[in-house]
């Protein structure tokens, strides 16, 4: 490397806090729980109240809402994409992944902000969110994303190593939604209502702890694959661009390996069944669900943090024995059961048909069920990642990461832009009295809110179920990480 991006990132500020060559607790807890807490706090919330923010408190016009989403999503794509090219060509002393953490630092804390900074009305107001829906989906989020699932593979070649600090970080993504779909709900429906100010000086205060977590995540990871690569290249190409494979040959390494797809048409199906519920979530709590328990048919806030609740604590429970679960049977075992205890537990909930006791027991079960899924996609991606390197030399993180934050971050925009097409056809009142409860909105739409926030989900992890039982790379993973090993050392 060049003696200009040895000074730079020999920087004490931007050194690397971690020495050891085995992942150790306090990597774990800084660089992979609380390290990506901020960033994914705000996405969370924005996943469960976003949309209710858009089509009630700015009355935003839905098929607006539908065409942004949509196109926006092809630019998401794109940027995903283009930054897992830039990760995979990147080569500083800091590693592959790690600069592009430190400049999310600025542009995911800029971005979060400016949908909540609103001085138009009419036209402008619409091209205003626009501009600053994309600068977070397409530009500040797919940076962050995709540099921070590429770590997992990047940080350790040991599976089971892999698979804890996978199970931190999608925890920490747990733990923000959970804040984001519990704490947030009861913020809005009793301080932030339709106050624009007071919404963005909320999401002020978020932006500003995301940027400091980010930080605190650059400095307490390590890229420990990066390292070892780096050793097996000449001198004159150490941290040149052109030793990384090109597009072509990583795209045809992975374009011909059946578990890679099977990964990621298992995390489509997971991910984007998930991201229509989440969308739908407020809106179920507040047209479908029987909130008379409460003693206010309009306490919705209270009915979303409490559905919130029931899921939180089967996959707070569900993080203690992931890992060794997973350990002893299998990563492909543990997710396939999972899904089917919850597409059991969504048909309790469908089953439930309103009632709050019957939807929390199923909500509690899908849940728990989910919770491998959530906690080890990114150690099933490293193993594939591996697997392909194994047969074809090459590695292909950065355009397995792109192509898994572009799932991620475009199944919101997508899966909201159907939503709000569903609201629209279905007659969905956006001027309906919250206080009425049930009575406010028509059967046709609590019936697409229904179908939204648990039937597509149910479905989806039945599929979900099927296609990682051809998951069957792990028994023979560690031999070809040994010959992968040798091949280095040769």
């Amino acid at each position: 490397m060049s003696d200009n991006k040895k000074t730079i990132w020999n920087n004490p500020f931007l050194r690397t806090r971690v020495k050891s060559d085995n992942v150790k607790a306090p990597e774990m807890l800084l660089g992979y729980f609380i390290g990506p807490f901020g960033a994914l706090l705000a996405s969370g919330i924005f996943t469960s109240i976003l949309q209710n923010y858009f089509t009630d408190v700015l009355k935003m016009n839905l098929t607006f809402l539908t065409t942004l989403q949509l196109i926006s999503t092809i630019l998401i794509v794109i940027a995903n994409l283009v930054v897992g090219q830039l990760i995979e060509r990147t080569g500083t002393l800091a590693g592959k992944a790690r600069p592009w953490i430190l400049l999310s630092a600025f542009t995911m804390s800029v971005a979060s902000v400016l949908m909540f900074i609103v001085p138009f009305e009419g036209t402008a107001k619409m091209v205003w969110i626009a501009i600053a829906y994309n600068l977070f989906y397409a530009v500040a989020y797919p940076i962050y994303n995709t540099a921070n699932s590429t770590l997992i593979p990047l940080s350790t070649r040991n599976s089971k190593q892999r698979g804890v600090l996978a199970s931190f970080t999608n925890v920490a993504g747990l733990g923000v939604m959970g804040a984001g779909s519990m704490v947030f709900p009861i913020l809005v429906s009793f301080v932030l209502k339709e106050n624009r100010h007071l919404w963005f000086v909320a999401m002020l205060a978020i932006a500003i702890f995301a940027a400091l977590t980010i930080l605190l995540q650059f400095m307490f990871t390590r890229e420990r694959v990066t390292e070892e690569l780096a050793n097996t290249v000449t001198e004159q190409n150490e941290g040149n661009a052109s030793s990384a494979p090109s597009l072509a040959k990583q795209l045809k390494a992975v374009a011909s390996e059946k578990t890679w797809w099977i990964v990621m048409l298992f995390y489509i199906g997971f991910q984007w069944s998930g991201a229509i519920k989440n969308g739908s979530m407020s809106y179920y709590c507040k047209w479908v669900l029987d909130n008379s328990y409460t003693g206010s048919v309009d306490a919705w806030g209270a009915s979303q943090s409490l559905l919130s609740i029931m899921g939180a604590i089967p996959m707070a429970v569900a993080a203690v024995v992931v890992i060794p679960l997973c350990n002893k049977y299998g990563k492909r075992i543990i997710c396939m059961s999972g899904m089917l205890l919850g597409a059991a537990g969504g048909v309790i909930a469908i089953i439930g048909n309103g009632n709050i006791v019957p939807v929390a027991v199923g909500v509690a079960l899908k849940c728990l069920g989910s919770a491998p899924a959530c906690y080890m996609i990114l150690a099933l991606l490293a193993d594939v990642i591996d697997h392909i390197e194994y047969k074809s030399h090459i590695r292909t993180d950065g355009l397995t990461m792109s192509i898994y934050s572009s799932i991620m971050v475009a199944g919101t925009p997508i899966c909201n832009a159907i939503f709000s097409a569903v609201l629209k056809g279905s007659g969905y009142n956006q001027n309906a009295d919250v206080a009425l409860g049930v009575l406010g909105q028509t059967q046709a739409a609590q019936t697409a809110i229904s179908v939204s926030y648990i039937w597509v989900e149910t479905i989806a992890y039945v599929i979900c179920a099927i296609l990682i039982f051809f998951f069957t790379i792990e028994k023979k993973l560690p031999e070809e990480q040994k010959e992968i090993e040798n091949r280095k050392n040769a």
